[in-house]
């Protein structure tokens, strides 16, 4: 497939892009871009979500995940299932109760205004970090297939696709996202689907196939041999249910999308439904995982194609070299790059909004101004600087390139989601006051504890290896020193 046909695919993909933002963003202002105005269709946003919450680093790193660790990834996905029941039945109604547009506006209730804005700079640092290393990873299987044959270099093509986003979500925000992601999900489940279905053949069947990954060993889901490793069934199903809370239901990109829902009831509904259809497509992914590694060992000749390929090394690369020339033909090729690009910048612009408008309402508190037309002038050109930074950090990543991108999302994600875990749980099992100038003292140092954890877990405890697990342990070393520093509300009163 030539870099031509890519470059024109991915051209025509932003083209319709821009001709919904067109059509969803005539009169938005404020109100739209932060909160759709709250009318959304609940099965358009619980649809959307599908594609935002997989991004391009699912779409790449977990097929190249089943190599090393077979279909356990799934004992993570148990886990989201409980997170999702707790971000339905005690987030959503809290959110909605308390008709939030920035949820982090709760923290500023609750504890007070420094409180908040710890908050909002926790979710700051995890998104800008997440959506760089998401758009990083599929800029750099773009730059090492396509780009770099042309000599375009890879700060211009960055630079390129962010314009691209930013033109896109500038006027209508999350009103046009809703859509956006609708599209871009259905473009990343017809790759998931026609993948699967291309190589399944191409190894002779589903008979062959599942017989083939028995014999690999790829098809167990459940680890429970050694409670010591890292992805032992109890660390993953717990790390599953901490992630979730954390990064979707403590996220204002995740549940910015549910907040533009008409009431809690359709929210409700639009989170169970995504759970329930998101743990399908995470099966599908291990199982298309499994089907590349089986024809990379039935076509040795495909990994040979390209110089310094070492697939124990380059997982992540391992779809996209057997989709654009591991001889499948053009039909799964397109699919492939339709996918990839939809699976990233259905995450990349709901990343972008979300960072927009959490510094717009939780640091500018533009929601307040009474002049509307400067608050929205404002927003544009926090807009505008969202993503420059998202710029720079891409190019930081490409400095730093890490193989296995998935697990170095969810490893920083122990560290800044840990203290948002710990102040909202808190704050909505205790009725404990907490002095509001002390909060960003333990949200500080817990993660420091953490790290210091994690350096030395094996020498300490003899091999012992923690998991995604060490989000709950982030939150609730936060919780207790929250808890350490607080004092009952009648004392407080009465003094």
């Amino acid at each position: 497939m030539s870099g031509f046909f890519i470059l024109s695919i991915i051209l025509a993909y932003f083209v319709v892009l821009l001709i919904i933002s067109r059509v969803t963003s005539r009169g938005a202002e404020n109100d739209a871009f932060f909160t759709g105005n709250r009318n959304s269709k609940w099965y358009l946003v619980s649809f959307g979500m599908i594609g935002a919450s997989l991004s391009g680093v699912t779409f790449i790193s977990i097929p190249g995940l089943v190599g090393g660790s077979g279909f356990s990834y799934m004992q993570i996905v148990i886990g989201y299932m409980l997170g999702y029941a707790i971000i339905s039945f005690v987030l959503l109604p809290l959110y909605y109760k308390l008709n939030l547009t920035s949820i982090y506006s709760y923290l500023g209730g609750r504890y007070g205004p420094k409180t908040h804005k710890v908050g909002a700079g926790f979710f700051l640092i995890s998104r800008i970090l997440g959506a760089s290393v998401r758009l990083f990873l599929v800029a750099d299987i773009l730059d090492y297939f396509v780009l770099s044959s042309y000599g375009i270099p890879f700060e211009v093509s960055v630079l390129v696709t962010l314009l691209l986003i930013y033109v896109y979500t500038y006027r209508g925000g999350i009103k046009t996202i809703v859509w956006t992601d609708t599209l871009q999900t259905l473009f990343m489940l017809i790759a998931l689907v026609v993948s699967v279905v291309l190589i399944t053949q191409s190894i002779g069947g589903i008979d062959e196939a599942t017989v083939g990954l028995k014999s690999l060993g790829m098809t167990d889901w459940f680890v429970t041999d050694n409670p010591k490793d890292s992805n032992y069934i109890l660390k993953g199903i717990l790390g599953g249910l901490f992630i979730t809370v954390g990064m979707t239901g403590l996220d204002q990109d995740m549940m910015q999308k549910n907040l533009t829902c008409r009431n809690e009831k359709e929210a409700k509904k639009n989170m169970m439904w995504f759970s329930i259809i998101l743990f399908g497509v995470n099966f599908v992914f291990l199982m298309l995982g499994g089907l590349l590694f089986l024809y990379a060992q039935e076509n040795p000749d495909i990994l040979s194609s390209i110089q310094g390929m070492d697939l124990d090394k380059q997982t992540d690369r391992l779809f996209p070299l057997i989709a654009l020339e591991g001889g499948l033909g053009t039909m799964i090729g397109i699919t492939f790059l339709l996918g990839l690009v939809a699976a990233a910048y259905s995450s990349a612009d709901s990343a972008l909004t979300a960072l927009t408008t959490s510094t717009s309402v939780d640091l500018f508190k533009v929601d307040t101004w009474e002049d509307k037309a400067k608050a929205e002038r404002v927003r544009k050109y926090i807009h505008i600087g969202m993503t420059g930074i998202l710029f720079v950090v891409i190019l930081l990543a490409n400095a730093l390139k890490e193989q296995d991108v998935i697990n170095t999302l969810f490893v920083l994600a122990g560290y800044t989601y840990g203290p948002l875990l710990g102040l909202f749980f808190f704050g909505i099992i205790t009725k404990r006051k907490v002095n509001d100038n002390l909060t960003w003292i333990v949200c500080l140092i817990v993660p420091v504890i953490i790290f210091v954890f994690k350096t030395y877990e094996g020498v300490w405890f003899d091999g012992y290896k923690s998991g995604h697990e060490i989000l709950g342990v982030n939150g609730l070393l936060c919780y207790l020193g929250l808890w350490a520093f607080s004092e009952k509300q009648a004392k407080l009163v009465a003094d």
